[in-house]
């Protein structure tokens, strides 16, 4: 239990900057306070003993802010950054490696029963405010731009921002993992700096229409 805490302390040397000692990791990341808990809860939920297991995610939830339901699967190293407002549903899947941003659900769609949740796989990153919802698959080694709302599949090694997601980077190559999540295409921008460049243009021929500078037979 201690070489695991341990590990998960080390995951927030390696991906927080701001950390700086073990005692101060151990006592102050809500983070590593809620995934601590939540392996308790998981614990008396795979005995069946529901009740428990949720008053644990429910106080764990009021102390950190980041409510993770006692069935969800987390596999190792995880880390969650900040945290306040992460929503983690029941039958979600999250694989090893895996970073989560603050105001992160991974969520349902509606009242389904059976896998309704997503299922992330290893060295995913989801970045700040992105919902990824329903019984969906992220890919290994993907990213998730902030404010994205995702419905549908991700590929391994891709970039998917927007509402809703969709792919912007696909090229094979394991995307690097670290913490320049704001550095992310938008397609949105990309197509509005399209149209300023087609108005300009048309303003131009418009202007040496008026000039008598072209000549239309």
């Amino acid at each position: 239990m201690f070489k695991r805490m341990k590990e998960d302390m080390d995951v927030v040397f390696e991906q927080d900057p701001a950390a700086r000692t073990y005692f101060e990791v151990f006592l102050t990341y809500s983070g590593l306070h809620a995934i601590w808990s939540h392996r308790v809860a998981h614990a008396f939920y795979n005995k069946k003993l529901f009740f428990i297991s949720r008053s644990i995610s429910q106080v764990s939830r009021f102390f950190t802010g980041i409510e993770i339901h006692p069935g969800a699967q987390i596999g190792r190293r995880f880390f969650i950054d900040h945290g306040m407002g992460v929503v983690i549903g029941e039958t979600c899947e999250i694989g090893d490696n895996v970073t989560v941003f603050q105001g992160v659900t991974l969520g349902g769609t509606g009242k389904e029963k059976g896998k309704r949740h997503p299922t992330i796989k290893d060295n995913a990153l989801i970045s700040t405010g992105a919902k990824v919802l329903g019984s969906i698959t992220i890919g290994a080694s993907a990213k998730v731009g902030g404010g994205s709302v995702v419905l549908k599949d991700v590929p391994d090694h891709s970039t998917v921002v927007g509402i809703p997601g969709h792919v912007v980077v696909q090229n094979g190559e394991k995307v690097r993992r670290d913490l320049d999540h704001h550095k992310i295409p938008d397609p949105v921008e990309d197509r509005c700096a399209k149209l300023q460049q087609e108005i300009d243009e048309l303003k131009a021929e418009i202007a040496e229409l008026k000039e008598g500078k072209v000549y239309v037979d």
